[in-house]
């Protein structure tokens, strides 16, 4: 269905291909995972397929890419279009029309599909994908996960041969996730349409994957082969792949299901023991970084927020969850006075937000929206960062220094617009920590990001929190808050639903409980950095030989990766 041969691309002005020698090729009626660290490659991969790369970004392809016959040289983008359903990372750029239901007919529309076709596709799509009572909301109030699931759905009523998707389940809830996931399933198993889909949490799809293409980067050659196989030398890879190894297991499982089945001999070694308690916050005396009092807020007729109470202290991270348009999004956004209150109140450093001007907000508090480009104006990444230093009084070089920190190897004269999802991300959070607020707030901030860089991201913040800053993350990623947060907090319907310590929140919660906690349950393991620390102060003879010569390797790789900038705001 889709043949790579010896293709290789390279785009102006790099110093490097972003494709070497790729040279494989993807079955009919698969899914087939396309993993790698940040920059190997994966979305210029997919966009080789769409016809995107070379036609539309421009650079050189060598080589041959074949899609259902049609040769990518000679077809553009739209010759594949009728083939070919890409959805990319970010949902907004997908968008043409204002309404839902208007989006997910439009492909057909342009296609000339019959009129009665289009409606049975629209209903079918919309009930397939849980977006019946949106069919009639504007796009631009949609949630970042209910844009992504419309992005998909337009995708799906044109029925193609082939679905490409970059990161489809990283705005989405762990039940919208499953949704669409278990949709690409019925399209394969039932249709035998083919899907490449790039995802860098693995957690959620490496069990459904009938064949897995890593691409290592550096100048590495590709490998595809099954599941097992590749999870087994990739150095990305979930949470139950990294317990598989520490444990010694083999083959590797790839779901819970299979993790469970072998798990009884690690939970006896495991019994009597308990996890390392987290290190403890500021004392609950020390004044609050914000408080948010019986808080109800109203967007565009809807009532978004209600009742909702909740304290930020210093040296405490806190997750925000809940399913997508929970609310989530709306709190941070008042925390830093994009919405006023239609009642209760919010205190942040002493300053009531929406009524404080901005430059007196800057050292209490500052957000990293969901959409980093709202952030960044300037032409090139070192001018960003060079602003964010002057903005903020920093020492010149100090938000450049962060960017290396988390994501190393970003180009500094590069436009902003033509970084990945993964590095504009970690831009627009660089330009926030270089102001260093007192409370720091982030909407889905591991959005695009790896097992590595959300590991240096966890370091990141957790020096903030031992240096005195209050952490509000809000966030699908399950593994993200059992590994970092003190405090979790549930969002459903605009009110809060659970809060407390998270392995209180989280272990008792099938939709937001991280692998590790499934696997070991009822016990309170929440990482596989937990289990391994666990089993590296057990004696080394009492430990079985796999698990003793799997432990060094587990234990290093862990888990893994002017304007008014405190409100998220470009001038």
């Amino acid at each position: 269905m889709i043949t790579f041969e010896q293709v290789s691309v390279t785009y102006p002005e790099a110093s490097h291909p972003a494709l070497t020698s790729l040279d494989l090729t993807i079955p009919e009626g698969e899914l087939c995972l396309l993993v790698g660290p940040s920059g190997s490659g994966k979305s210029t991969l997919l966009g080789t397929v769409s016809g995107l790369v070379p036609h539309f970004t421009g650079g050189v392809l060598h080589g041959r890419v074949t899609v259902a016959g049609r040769d990518t040289r000679t077809h553009r983008p739209r010759d594949l279009a009728d083939v070919v359903g890409t959805v990319g990372q970010d949902p907004l750029a997908h968008f043409v029309t204002d309404t839902v239901e208007d989006e997910l007919a439009y492909g057909m529309e342009s296609l000339g599909l019959a009129p009665e076709v289009m409606r049975r596709r629209v209903e079918e799509t919309l009930d397939l994908l849980g977006l019946a009572e949106l069919r009639a909301r504007p796009l631009a109030t949609l949630s970042g996960g209910q844009q992504q699931r419309v992005a998909i759905g337009s995708v799906l009523t044109v029925h193609p041969q082939i679905l490409v998707l970059d990161e489809p389940t990283s705005a989405l809830d762990p039940g919208a996730a499953e949704e669409v996931l278990a949709v690409l399933q019925r399209l394969v198993h039932d249709l035998g349409t083919t899907v490449l889909l790039a995802e860098h949490r693995l957690e959620r799809v490496a069990q459904y994957a009938d064949q897995i293409i890593l691409l290592p980067g550096g100048g590495q050659p590709p490998l595809m082969g099954e599941p097992a196989e590749v999870m087994a030398v990739s150095p990305v890879h979930p949470p139950v792949v990294a317990l598989g190894r520490a444990a010694g297991w083999s083959p590797l499982p790839l779901s819970v299901r299979d993790a469970r089945r072998r798990a009884a001999p690690l939970r006896a070694r495991l019994a009597g023991r308990a996890p390392a308690p987290a290190p403890a916050s500021v004392a609950a005396s020390t004044p609050p970084a914000a408080a948010v009092t019986a808080l109800a807020v109203r967007r565009g007729g809807v009532e978004a927020l209600r009742g909702v109470d909740l304290t930020l202290r210093p040296g405490e991270i806190t997750a925000l969850m809940g399913r997508n348009g929970s609310g989530k999004s709306t709190l941070l956004g008042a925390l830093v006075g994009l919405h006023a209150p239609s009642s209760g109140r919010i205190d942040v450093g002493g300053l009531t937000p929406h009524r404080a001007k901005p430059v007196a907000l800057l050292p209490h508090v500052g957000l990293v929206p969901q959409e980093p480009r709202d952030l960044l104006y300037c032409d090139t990444v070192d001018a960003e960062c060079a602003a964010a230093d002057r903005d903020t009084g920093s020492t010149p070089g100090t938000c450049r220094a962060l960017v290396e920190r988390l994501v190393p190897g970003i180009p500094g004269g590069i436009h902003p617009r033509d970084l990945s999802e993964g590095q504009r991300l970690t831009l627009a959070l660089a330009v926030i920590l270089t102001a260093r607020p007192a409370l720091i707030l982030l909407d889905e901030p591991t959005r695009g990001l790896d097992y590595a860089a959300k590991s240096r991201l966890v370091a990141i913040l957790r020096d903030l929190a031992t240096e005195g800053h209050a952490v509000l993350l809000a966030t699908h990623d399950v593994e993200l808050a059992a590994e970092l947060a003190h405090h979790t907090v549930i969002l459903a319907e605009g009110e809060i639903v659970a809060d407390g310590p998270t392995p209180d929140i989280v272990v008792s919660s099938p939709a937001f409980a991280p692998q590790v906690a499934k696997i070991l349950s009822p016990e309170p393991w929440l990482t596989v950095r937990q289990v391994t620390d666990a089993l590296a102060e057990a004696p080394p003879e009492a430990l079985p030989e796999a698990l003793t010569e799997a432990l060094p390797e587990a234990l290093t790789e862990g888990l893994a990766d002017g304007p008014d900038r405190s409100r998220g705001e470009a001038p």
